[in-house]
């Protein structure tokens, strides 16, 4: 059932006159909207993903001098 066959029809300019809607600075500031809703999207979704870190083969061994307190101690 769509909203025509239940005989509800929901006028363009409800919040808003048309003249408004159409105008060119709303188009931009819809714009505007829409491309910092997708960045904060891709900024919201790279802090969910773990870091890919591409020298992880080394992991601990990758000073080249003790920080010990024993200088003689191995690396």
């Amino acid at each position: 059932m769509t909203m025509i066959d239940l005989g509800l029809i929901v006028p363009r300019g409800l919040i808003l006159p048309e003249n408004v809607l159409y105008s060119s600075w709303f188009s931009v500031l819809a714009s505007f909207v829409a491309i910092n809703t997708l960045i904060y999207l891709v900024l919201g979704v790279m802090k969910i993903i773990p870091v890919i870190r591409l020298s992880a083969g080394r992991g601990r061994e990758r000073r080249s001098e003790t920080r010990n307190i024993d200088p003689d101690a191995s690396v």
